[in-house]
């Protein structure tokens, strides 16, 4: 019908650019092999120098489409990551220098900085978590978000721009139900400005996030 070969590819996992590009991956067959003299057992064959130097192989079709300047992959939209963990949960780096100072005043995660642009940013407290990303970047040095300074204008709310990016909360197993609940609660109530909103409900303050999850009827239990 199109008179031209058509190729789509589901890309389902990070092996699949090998395929993708296969057209610059491709090339000639490589075979590496030396003579030596037999019988010396004091010389060790393998030479990790070579090696190394043999395995970065680049073909004809890679080296054209490099010259080129022509791009191998892109990604687009721009992912960001959403962490989730209970108070005092967040996962901390740290070195055998500054491990103090780090248990004591742990970085930003992205949840707690958004509980932070909840307190100051009045459009931020319309938003769910997972609608942050549009909305504002995530400054990884400061560890805070920030408006976004181009994209599309958002009528009603000068100097508020919508972007393309996209989130990926990270998922949390049923074993650590408390967590669990948490992660629900987050993707259907806005603008918290800590933890304890989160488990607030009709004004009454609960106790922890599944009785929360319980009220808002995001969890069902046996008696039916």
């Amino acid at each position: 019908m199109f008179n031209c070969h058509i190729n789509v590819e589901f890309c389902n996992t990070v092996q699949a650019i090998k395929y993708i590009c296969k057209y610059i991956n491709k090339g000639s067959d490589q075979a590496i092999f030396n003579i030596r003299q037999q019988g010396n057992v004091n010389i060790d064959p393998r030479d990790e120098v070579q090696t190394f130097r043999a395995d970065r192989y680049v073909s004809s079709n890679e080296a054209a489409w490099r010259i080129l300047g022509l791009p191998l992959h892109e990604t687009h939209p721009t992912v960001i990551h959403l962490a989730v963990h209970l108070p005092n949960g967040e996962r901390i780096y740290f070195t055998e220098n500054n491990f103090r100072e780090r248990m004591a005043t742990p970085l930003k995660t992205t949840l707690t900085a958004l509980f932070l642009l909840c307190q100051n940013d009045a459009f931020s407290k319309t938003l769910l978590y997972v609608d942050v990303p549009r909305y504002y970047t995530w400054n990884v040095s400061l560890n805070e978000w920030k408006r976004r300074v181009q994209r599309t204008p958002i009528d009603g709310w000068p100097g508020m721009k919508a972007g393309d990016a996209r989130e990926c909360i990270y998922s949390v197993p049923v074993s650590n139900f408390e967590c669990y609940c948490l992660r629900m609660l987050l993707i259907v109530i806005q603008g918290s400005t800590n933890f304890l909103d989160l488990k607030a409900v009709d004004g009454k303050k609960l106790e922890t996030f599944c009785q929360a999850c319980e009220k808002l009827g995001l969890l069902e239990d046996d008696n039916h």
